[in-house]
């Protein structure tokens, strides 16, 4: 199997000193996941890159994620969180863009300027808008990308399709119409909060074709969504064998774009 890209992990460190989570945010088991506990489940399934998504109790100090990716060149991208609520969201995304960020998560309401300011920019420097929702919210990003569809998107965890354990026609249909926005993209991930989250995740194969054959294996990309994806008796190669082993429809050079040249496209571009 060629190299793989991991396209969504966070990652955490047990010293609240040096990153102190920010104010009123709950903390997550488990109390640490650094890159080296990360290492010991990627490595071994042959990842190469991996895509940190910064962690929501941080909020905007992204200090923690920017410092992993300076002890691991080449190895890590990522994705940051930015107030969209100051004065110059847009400016913030640069700064971050300067050390390596191609992707962020969007805090706040979607009516709001400051969110606006960002899909703007993200347009300009051809950054990615990276969208953690439910079904419910796809009409609201539709209208966001009709408004702006220059920008990068990504949807993240399939867009939580089956997360409630009922994988609904209609929540794939409101996925697929996004499909008409080029730019669009969706990670398969979080296998293990879909459906009836269990191992080899085999039931999610009807919903992973459909958008596959929606989006095309080019605006697709695997991630793990660890540690979650490691946590409650779940396992790491079991998130990547369903579609390394599981989907026999899928060819080789599929694989290839779903497993790394998707990801690396958005998130490791110079």
């Amino acid at each position: 199997m060629p190299p793989v890209i991991d396209a969504h992990v966070h990652v955490w460190t047990d010293d609240h000193v040096r990153y102190p989570r920010a104010a009123g945010q709950r903390d997550y088991p488990p109390p640490r996941f650094t890159p080296a506990d990360l290492f010991a489940h990627s490595k071994p399934a042959g990842v190469e890159k991996i895509v940190l998504i910064q962690m929501s109790f941080y909020r905007f100090d992204n200090s923690y994620m920017l410092d992993c990716m300076r002890a691991h060149p080449g190895i890590f991208g990522g994705v940051g969180i930015v107030d969209s609520d100051a004065p110059n969201p847009g400016q913030a995304m640069k700064a971050l863009a300067a050390q390596g960020v191609r992707g962020f998560r969007v805090v706040g309401s979607p009516d709001s300027p400051g969110i606006h300011a960002m899909w703007r920019t993200a347009a300009a420097e051809n950054l990615a808008i990276c969208s953690l929702l439910g079904p419910e919210a796809l009409p609201a990003l539709d209208r966001m990308c009709r408004q702006y569809p220059a920008t990068p998107v990504v949807i993240d965890h399939l867009a939580r399709i089956g997360g409630d354990g009922t994988i609904r026609d209609a929540d794939i249909r409101l996925l697929s119409a996004l499909a008409r926005h080029p730019l669009v993209k969706v990670k398969a991930s979080a296998f293990y909060a879909l459906g009836k989250k269990a191992a080899p995740y085999t039931d999610l194969k009807p919903l992973f074709r459909r958008v596959f054959e929606d989006f095309g294996p080019r605006r697709l990309m695997w991630a793990s969504d660890c540690p979650f994806q490691v946590g409650e008796g779940h396992q790491y190669a079991p998130s990547l064998a369903l579609i390394t082993e599981h989907m026999p429809f899928l060819t080789a050079d599929d694989r290839g774009w779903i497993l790394r040249r998707t990801a690396e496209s958005v998130f490791f571009r110079p």
